[in-house]
């Protein structure tokens, strides 16, 4: 088994990020409601962010401190472990509000702490 590194974890979470919110382009909240799928692909895209999170380094995580990872790391315990009591109306303002600002945050991280990845 091979070593999962910060890099690959931070881009795991903006493909997450930006796969959430190009599921939403265009969709109603009285839409996501009605789509079972979407919202569990929502619910996928917020695991794998939190899932990720959890895994990023201390350093990394100590460099950036205005990043929400323990937030992100949270929602993904509530959403494996809480299943059956989500609250949709909290994903979707996670996703609409928070994912913009959180992509942008890990994509800034990606260029300050890995400026030798030309693959951004």
């Amino acid at each position: 088994m091979t070593a999962i590194d910060d890099f690959t974890r931070l881009k795991h979470i903006a493909d997450a990020c930006q796969e959430a919110l190009d599921f939403i382009k265009g969709i109603t909240r009285q839409e996501l409601k009605n789509d079972r799928v979407l919202s569990l692909a929502l619910v996928k895209e917020l695991e794998i962010i939190g899932e990720a999170a959890n895994h990023i380094s201390s350093e990394l995580k100590n460099r950036h401190p205005d990043v929400s990872w323990q937030d992100m790391i949270g929602m993904r315990n509530r959403l494996v472990h809480v299943y059956f009591g989500i609250n949709y109306d909290i994903v979707w303002q996670t996703i609409m509000e928070n994912l913009p600002i959180l992509l942008a945050q890990i994509n800034d991280i990606l260029k300050l702490d890995f400026p030798q990845n030309k693959s951004l």
